[in-house]
């Protein structure tokens, strides 16, 4: 069984992110991470290839700050690592990513479950996912909070979806993509020799050409980035007992209409 798992670098949750000067969306000095909900999909990859006897591969999609995920990746334990990148190749672009997700799975042939994290938090979409799905023909199970049983020899997966309105079982054929939450598992951490070694990794570099896919044409296009207008907020302490503050509470309340 292969296992591919989906990850990209994303600036660190505490970073102050803006609009610069040159119009670009810029973190500072932050560092980047793995995107936060990544490192689910990463750990249940490794388990699942171990469960079945197979190999878990990564893909990032991007410029080279994605090699440091695909770094932790390795040193996680993932057997191997990748990373499209082309100049015609714009991630932000949903069905533009899914495009390429899905020629590298197809390329890589012998792949049974695609894993990725519930989002990503740089983007605050999942679009992209179901798109790559569509893409490859495969059944997507989203927001997988446990995989119950995998049937390598049927060829089946049974998973628990957490939903709004509570808990679903459902049972699909392979090869599939799911979209897994962080209730799923704990991840690990890279090892020490895990570290040193991936650090040493030749991570291989595939363009469009490499996967024999043409994008389709854009349908939107970012015309510009711009910093959120700076809110003019004032704070007012309300003294008193606890009756008192909340009878004055009330009452400004009113006054701005907000009851």
């Amino acid at each position: 069984m292969h296992v591919v798992v989906f990850t990209r670098s994303t600036p660190d949750t505490a970073a102050k992110v803006e609009v610069g000067a040159n119009g670009k969306v810029t973190w500072g000095d932050a560092a980047t991470v793995v995107n936060p909900w990544d490192e689910y999909a990463l750990e249940e990859g490794i388990q699942q290839a171990k469960n079945a006897g197979g190999k878990a591969t990564v893909i990032a999609m991007g410029a080279e700050m994605h090699n440091e995920a695909l770094k932790h990746s390795l040193a996680m334990g993932l057997d191997a690592a990748i990373r499209i990148e082309d100049a015609a190749l714009d991630t932000n672009d949903g069905l533009a990513y899914a495009t390429a997700a899905a020629a590298a799975v197809q390329k890589l042939g012998d792949v049974s479950l695609v894993i990725c994290g519930k989002e990503s938090v740089d983007v605050g979409t999942d679009q992209h996912l179901y798109q790559m799905a569509r893409k490859l023909g495969w059944t997507l199970l989203a927001y997988v909070s446990k995989i119950l049983e995998v049937d390598y020899a049927a060829g089946t997966i049974k998973v628990e979806r957490l939903l709004e309105q509570g808990k679903q079982i459902v049972t699909s054929k392979l090869p599939a993509v799911i979209t897994v939450m962080k209730d799923i598992n704990e991840p690990r951490y890279p090892s020490f020799i895990g570290i040193r070694k991936a650090s040493k990794a030749e991570i291989p570099v595939w363009s469009l050409a490499d996967l024999g896919v043409t994008l389709p044409a854009a349908h939107t296009r970012v015309v510009a980035f711009k910093n959120l207008p700076v809110r003019d907020t004032q704070v007012e302490m309300i003294e008193g007992t606890p009756e008192e503050q909340a009878a004055t509470l009330a009452d400004r309340l009113l006054q701005e209409k907000v009851l």
